[in-house]
């Protein structure tokens, strides 16, 4: 697609990938609360580089330009796990960066929709950074901090332009904030609901064991996929996704932040915090090498935020108070770290069980991000 205005284009060379990247600096250059992404990661959910999750999915990225100068972009995903599980045929979008102009952004829409409904696709949802056990869902609520580590954060105009294509809400993602005071004066009746469970159940209540730490990344990954199976837009992590996964994290895992439950030796429960690396990040610049990598590790002991990913319980025993158990062991450990405070993210609008414990534990909506849909005519 074409006019005087503005070109859009399919990626193909080295030099439309670079340039795909590296706008996101040129676009928020000046924002506070941006903090770049790693540039090997981005280079790999993209396709640049390998990933696994492209065993069973493909992507085509999009370039809008004016002059010669990068003005938008957006990736096309069909991801065939997702299609396989929920009998759709739906497509993904993903990566959505553009300047403020309806034209631009719908160019780039109906460029990344063509391309899905080459591959037979019906529909789409999005944003997916590629899926949703990445990065995902666009930020329509608390513009006023940066994101924490692994969350993603946008524009504030994205939302209309993305609705007057004709997207309308799926779903929203709930990122939720407390601060370790809160603690004090929680609910007497969670002490009961832990030491209740803890009655029930010979369980064992740990840490991640540092000394095996891949296996023990493996085995969350797993209790994370059998746990979130029945959760809404889903698609479990591939074991090549695991292992993957598994060799990225198991530098920036903090055992003292994680807590694996286990009845009759088997892992049933976990709960996996990420202290706040974003800092420190965007003092790097999203450069690992050759001493960014060296500041993370050296500057985490300063870090006095963390983001508690999730707590997951396989469906067995999730009415039996095990996300609580999974709190209680992490709390200690949080406060002898010296953390300060923390963000539950993301959690599904539709799961009211972690909501509902979250807000009775006095945790403060502080974010809301969006997913959308949209049926091709």
């Amino acid at each position: 697609m074409s006019s005087a205005e503005f070109q859009i284009a399919a990626v193909q060379s080295k030099k439309q990938q670079k340039q795909f990247v590296q706008f996101a600096w040129e676009h928020y250059r000046g924002d506070p609360n941006w903090v770049p992404p790693l540039r090997a990661n981005q280079l790999e959910l993209l396709n640049y580089r390998r990933h696994p999750f492209y065993d069973n999915a493909k992507i085509q990225t999009f370039l809008a330009t004016r002059s010669g100068r990068v003005i938008g972009r957006i990736a096309a995903i069909v991801d065939h796990g997702h299609n396989t599980k929920f009998k759709e045929n739906r497509g993904m979008f993903g990566f959505f960066e553009c300047v403020d102009e309806q034209a631009v952004s719908d160019g780039l829409f109906d460029a990344a929709i063509t391309w899905l409904r080459e591959q037979g696709m019906t529909c789409a949802r999005g944003p997916n950074n590629p899926s949703m056990n990445y990065e995902c869902a666009l930020l329509v609520d608390g513009f006023d901090s940066p994101p924490v580590f692994m969350m993603s954060y946008n524009k504030p105009y994205y939302g209309q332009l993305i609705e007057n294509f004709g997207f309308t809400k799926s779903q929203d993602l709930y990122a939720f904030w407390g601060h370790m005071d809160m603690l004090e004066d929680s609910d007497p009746k969670l002490d009961f609901v832990v030491e209740e469970a803890k009655r029930r159940f010979d369980m064992t209540v740990r840490r991640i064991d540092t000394r095996n730490m891949k296996r023990e990344v493996e085995s969350f990954m797993q209790i994370y996929n059998v746990a979130t199976m029945a959760q809404w837009g889903f698609v479990p992590l591939s074991s090549s996704e695991i292992q993957h996964i598994a060799a990225g994290l198991r530098h920036l895992i903090v055992p003292e932040m994680t807590t694996i439950i286990e009845i009759d030796n088997e892992p049933v429960a976990a709960v996996f915090g990420m202290l706040d690396y974003n800092p420190i990040i965007k003092k790097i610049d999203g450069r690992l090498f050759p001493f960014g990598f060296l500041k993370i590790l050296l500057g985490r002991k300063r870090i006095e935020k963390v983001r508690l990913v999730g707590t997951y319980v396989v469906p067995k025993y999730q009415k039996w108070g095990l996300g609580l158990v999974l709190m209680y062991r992490v709390m200690p450990d949080a406060y002898a770290w010296g953390i300060k405070e923390g963000e539950f993210s993301w959690v599904l609008e539709s799961n009211k069980l972690s909501r509902g414990t979250l807000e009775r534990g006095g945790a403060e909506l502080q974010k809301t991000y969006r997913m959308y849909d949209l049926k091709f005519d």
